[in-house]
């Protein structure tokens, strides 16, 4: 099993936790990830409310590059998610937009030709690999271990273009979660959004907000998991910015996994999480 692995900007430049133990667990799981030569940034959520060809050139270009390849993207950001694949299927649809943007592409030596799919590693892991093989993975089961899990808006939303799993009442994560031998609980308003796209114009409401979901599961887990760069960034950083810091661990869904697999804790990039999670350790059993 092979895909064109997008990284996406923010895990490359702030999380290489997250990224070593995305490539640590798939490889465990028998998955190749296989490096993008030459892509870029996905273009972000935002530009395309200020010019809507510019933002589907970004993005096409790197689903140029998966088609070049002859494989479909797997990605670990949810904000790259939605814009590749808003892009992908917006230039599967529309011959006519999807013309104007191969006239973009062709100053590049590019061609979007819609052969390759987008798919969030959750996702992958769920739809290709199965609950059941990854179960069957499982060495070292975190028993006992509550997880207050945190999906995560683009991931799930808009529905009609991402088409994964029901937007009101998710459960992908909770069950991947679940096949460790943790236990996802639930808890009070656990599809509310970290707020982390307003960081840089109202970074308090930010924290504010953050910290309410952090003090949330701190009453009901152990710790908090999420599949999202940017999600991780905001729960992490807004404990960090406190007086007093609740110290909720904030963990990156690969990393729990790869835990669960036999893989070593400094393997998975741990060092990389500003509050300490050896506590998890606790919970592996032999």
């Amino acid at each position: 099993m092979k895909y064109a692995f997008f990284v996406g900007c923010t895990t490359l430049a702030r999380l290489w936790g997250y990224e070593i133990a995305t490539r640590k667990t798939a490889e465990k799981l028998g998955v190749d990830l296989v490096d993008m030569p030459g892509s870029g940034c996905c273009g972000t959520t935002y530009l395309e409310t200020l010019d809507h060809i510019t933002a589907l050139a970004i993005a096409a270009r790197n689903i140029c590059i998966a088609e070049e390849m002859g494989l479909d993207i797997v990605t670990v950001c949810n904000g790259c998610t939605e814009v590749l694949t808003k892009a992908n299927k917006e230039l599967k649809e529309d011959p006519e937009l999807r013309e104007k943007v191969n006239e973009v592409l062709a100053e590049v030596g590019r061609r979007f030709e819609g052969t390759v799919e987008v798919k969030h590693i959750l996702r992958m892991l769920k739809e290709d690999i199965g609950l059941d093989k990854i179960g069957e993975a499982v060495a070292r089961p975190l028993k006992g271990l509550r997880v207050g899990a945190h999906y995560g808006c683009h991931l799930l939303k808009p529905s009609d273009v991402m088409m994964f799993d029901d937007p009101e009442v998710p459960t992908t994560l909770d069950e991947l979660v679940n096949v460790t031998g943790a236990e996802s609980i639930q808890y009070p308003n656990k599809l509310e959004c970290c707020t982390g796209p307003i960081m840089g114009v109202r970074e308090d409401v930010t924290w504010a907000v953050g910290l309410e979901k952090v003090e949330t599961v701190e009453k009901y887990a152990d710790i908090m998991v999420t599949s999202c760069p940017f999600c991780y960034l905001t729960y992490e950083r807004c404990q960090l910015v406190q007086e007093s810091s609740p110290d909720v661990p904030v963990v990156h869904y690969p990393q729990l996994l790869g835990l669960a697999l036999g893989i070593s804790y400094e393997e998975l990039g741990f060092d990389n999480n500003k509050i300490d999670a050896s506590a998890i350790l606790g919970f592996m059993e032999e």
